[in-house]
């Protein structure tokens, strides 16, 4: 992934539609070497020293991202966003005032630079592994104090002291391996019960909600006395076919309360209020019929009111 960086800023500068207006870049050749004491190209040459790499800590996140695929939940962690540092060197070759050609090429790169706050959305961007980043890859140029000692910087690399502009790009990394889908279980707890005050009446109070598996949710409600409540539930889940598509229309009964519902476009659909308990789910369609039983609310993980109906 770094190196597809290293190449989308490679054709940023060897864009042909600026060669009238920056002729001195346009005839460079691009390089990514250590400007080291051995270094000497053997033409005049712009080279991008990656020298700093770490993770940008103003665009931390810790909220994760929840992908819906075929009536199951995928949770992402969020990805490490990381900071590619460059130094970016002129090198002129041959000619007079060479000091003064190496500052007309960085100023012509200065100014291509800092034309993107960003990495433009260039062709050739589409075939590496920075297409479809989540937010634009933000692109600084000339930082202040990005090189804290310019002098010992260029001390280590055994090279003497020389004009540099500094560009970094933040890139985002993702988890390197798709993580397991997870059940969608929708379930809202209800009590019943008489509040703690005396002088209020019973009523139906909201005391949880639990979404997709392992997160819950608990808003605050009154405090009911203790023995006194009683818990019912509203349930949803998923109806699909043989092929895993949505089933539109069918009914889902739950066959000891009577309760029904049909489920929408999308094959769900929700049932409720049903005191905890073990209970049959039937849902059919036409000549189609199929039971599951269920426990509410769910006891594992891989438990779940979604049904497959086969016609």
């Amino acid at each position: 992934m770094i190196r597809d960086l290293s190449q989308v800023l490679r054709r940023i500068l060897e864009d042909t539609r600026l060669s009238s207006r920056f002729p001195e870049l346009a005839e460079a050749q691009i390089s990514f070497e250590r400007p080291s004491e051995t270094f000497s190209p053997g033409q005049t040459t712009v080279n991008l020293f990656l020298y700093d790499i770490r993770e940008n800590l103003e665009l931390r996140s810790n909220e994760p991202t929840i992908e819906m695929r075929d009536g199951q939940a995928i949770i992402h962690n969020p990805p490490k966003r990381i900071a590619c540092s460059y130094l970016v060197t002129a090198w002129p070759i041959g000619g007079e005032e060479l000091p003064l050609q190496e500052h007309r090429l960085l100023s012509q790169v200065l100014q291509l630079f800092s034309a993107y706050p960003t990495i433009p959305d260039i062709p050739f961007l589409e075939n590496t592994r920075l297409a479809g980043q989540d937010l634009p890859l933000p692109m600084v140029t000339a930082q202040v104090e990005r090189v804290q000692s310019a002098s010992e910087f260029w001390t280590a690399l055994g090279n003497q002291l020389r004009p540099s502009i500094t560009v970094t790009v933040t890139i985002a990394i993702k988890e390197l391996f798709e993580p397991e889908p997870t059940p969608i279980v929708i379930t809202q707890d209800w009590q019943l019960g008489q509040r703690i005050s005396p002088s209020s009446p019973p009523q139906l109070v909201p005391s949880t909600q639990q979404g997709f598996l392992g997160q819950r949710i608990s808003p605050s409600s009154p405090q009911l006395l203790p023995g006194n409540e009683q818990r019912f539930f509203r349930i949803g889940g998923r109806v699909t076919d043989a092929d895993n598509k949505p089933v539109v229309g069918a009914t889902v009964v739950l066959v000891e309360r009577n309760l029904r519902a049909a489920t929408d476009r999308d094959g769900n659909y929700s049932i409720g209020a049903i005191p905890a308990g073990a209970y049959t789910l039937r849902v059919q369609l036409d000549d189609g019929v199929q039971e599951a039983n269920i426990t509410i609310p769910v006891e594992t993980a891989a438990s779940n009111y979604n049904l497959e109906l086969q016609q």
